[in-house]
């Protein structure tokens, strides 16, 4: 077994319990009648709300619709994070107008990627109402977004970096609290990189 950096937060097994009481809670909370959709926020907002959608559907014994939204173009940071953004697809074929619609995303930390998924989906219609459920909710928000369904409440500081690895992106699954790398310092004769 490969040793893990930083302090280990969830599990495999703690994910999934996770998701299992998220489904419930969405179920006491719409209702089990309520027609909802499930809309995973790309990277790994997307397998979180694919795994949500099974358990719900097992609950409900019927289907949910299921969508993956890409926010990259509504990010307020577009121009700070690369030349050419990665672009990937939006797959949302079902009419969210008057919908109750759950957003799904890994981890809620500042509220900016929420945000801009919320201006992604008012540019499709005007869902009935939209909820959001998160992996981990590490705090430090800099908007006042909230989740409606957290799997876990953690504390943390801005040198910190809540690592989610999901079997489906990244081979292995758990959720890590590591140390954010520090920028090597610049030396004051050459003004470069040590």
């Amino acid at each position: 077994m490969k040793k893990i950096k930083g302090k280990l937060l969830m599990t495999a097994a703690e994910i999934d319990l996770v998701l299992a009481r998220i489904s419930a809670e969405i179920v006491e909370k719409l209702g089990p009648r309520d027609e909802f959709a499930i809309i995973g926020i790309r990277r790994r907002g997307v397998p979180l709300a694919e795994r949500l959608r099974r358990k719900l559907e097992a609950i409900l014994k019927r289907a949910i619709p299921f969508g993956i939204l890409d926010i990259n173009l509504y990010r307020d940071d577009l121009t700070t994070i690369s030349n050419r953004p990665m672009l990937r697809e939006t797959l949302i074929d079902f009419d969210i107008n008057d919908l109750s619609v759950i957003l799904v995303d890994d981890v809620l930390y500042t509220g900016r990627t929420i945000r801009a998924a919320l201006d992604g989906i008012v540019d499709l219609g005007r869902p009935k109402k939209v909820q959001l459920a998160v992996l981990v909710d590490r705090g430090l928000r800099e908007l006042p977004i909230q989740a409606d369904y957290v799997g876990k409440h953690i504390q943390t500081s801005n040198d910190e970096i809540v690592e989610v690895r999901l079997e489906e992106e990244d081979q292995e699954e758990r959720v890590v609290l590591l140390k954010r790398p520090q920028p090597a310092p610049v030396t004051e004769e050459t003004g470069k990189k040590k």
